[in-house]
């Protein structure tokens, strides 16, 4: 199993630098979306209340190597968010009829 991370660094107006965890993509209407959480080199417990944010993935202009991470407006992130969820409820559902 392959547990390494997706991380993200993020810089401020202020030059602070904030990491991202991407914690999963999923592709709608014909664009790419990524569930990000602040990262915690401590990892994460189930008691967690994670705060999520959505954004949409975008290729660099001359840059196959390389996206942009697009904040998306608020109504469009609360349906990617539901979308999310009911692929991760679909996920647990199908490891559980593996055992």
């Amino acid at each position: 199993m392959d547990n390494e991370l997706d991380l993200v660094v993020f810089q401020d107006d202020d030059g602070n630098e904030l990491t991202m965890e991407v914690l999963d993509y999923l592709c709608y209407e014909g664009k790419e979306y990524a569930l990000l959480t602040e990262y915690s080199e401590d990892g994460y417990d189930e008691a967690d209340d994670l705060e999520a944010v959505v954004m949409e993935v975008r290729p660099l202009e001359d840059d196959e190597e390389n996206e942009e991470f697009v904040p998306v407006d608020d109504a469009l992130a609360e349906r990617l968010l539901e979308l999310f969820q009911s692929s991760d409820f679909d996920e647990e559902f199908d490891d559980e009829d593996d055992e």
